[in-house]
């Protein structure tokens, strides 16, 4: 056990295109509104979620965020610290990614430990967080692997359909040989369906599916296809800054209250809370 306060959960999920940058987003500003001090991570090189926050960042961060990412720090030319930005309007802190973090990976692929870059850039944080949020890219590369080995929990979203169930076994083996060989404190303790829609036999199958393979590990709060969630990005707001009273708010309140009691999270103080 480590003596740190944070609780790092990473939202992995080698395809692309399951909700997994929405998800993280959406679940760091719902636990952010519940108190939580929330930190999160960009580690695609398509940097969506950064993207996707865009317009919520102040012209003063806008103007630091390309010298300032999240490979500049695994890189160790800037202190993670110093590529921390606040995002007043969610209430949340974002590490920024960009494109160039795509070659980035090659070269730090030759670095000695190169699975733990990630996680001691993380252990140079202060105590400013309770919750580091990593969104990993599409794919099972060293930039998951990092993730993977930083992290105490795992969030799997999977998208209801058939071709989204394919990949789910690889994962679940990269999982357990992190595990085994770099990170036995690791922990998985939810899958969430995402864009559901249960008037679908096929939905229902694919979520059938999932509860017979990870029963233990399958969310009760299921993520449907929800038009307000997709325009929310476009805004650069959360689904709690674009609809704040819609039921697409209400599902990932849900869900982030099943995900406090499914990764053992402790509520923070009601005196903190917004």
């Amino acid at each position: 056990m480590n003596d740190r306060s944070d609780v790092r959960i990473a939202f992995i999920n080698q395809k692309g295109g399951v909700g997994k940058t929405t998800l993280t987003l959406n679940c760091a500003v719902g636990w952010a509104r519940l108190g939580f001090r929330v930190l999160m991570v960009d580690l695609d090189p398509q940097a969506h979620l950064t993207l996707s926050l865009g317009d919520s960042l102040t012209d003063a961060s806008l103007e630091r965020i390309e010298n300032s990412t999240i490979e500049a720090a695994l890189r160790r030319e800037k202190p993670l610290m110093e590529c921390i930005f606040e995002v007043p309007a969610e209430a949340v802190s974002l590490v920024p990614s960009h494109i160039d973090l795509s070659g980035a990976e090659g070269e730090l692929s030759q670095e000695l430990g190169r699975e733990l870059l990630l996680r001691d850039a993380l252990d140079t944080l202060d105590d400013s967080f309770d919750l580091v949020l990593l969104d990993c890219p599409p794919s099972l590369g060293l930039l998951s692997l990092n993730a993977l080995a930083a992290a105490d929990e795992v969030v799997v979203p999977v998208q209801a359909e058939y071709l989204a169930l394919q990949g789910m076994a690889q994962l679940m083996k990269v999982i357990t040989l992190v595990q085994q060989r770099l990170h036995p404190g690791l922990k998985w303790n939810a899958v969430v369906p995402t864009m559901v829609d249960p008037r679908t036999r096929l939905s229902r199958e694919v979520v059938e599916e999932l509860r017979r393979h990870f029963p233990d590990q399958l969310t009760r709060t299921q993520i449907p296809s929800r038009v307000k969630v997709a325009e929310a990005p476009s805004f650069g707001l959360s689904i709690f800054g674009h609809d704040p009273t819609g039921p697409a708010a209400g599902e990932i309140e849900d869900l982030c209250q099943e995900l406090i009691e499914r990764l053992s999270l402790s509520i923070p103080e009601p005196d903190t809370a917004i």
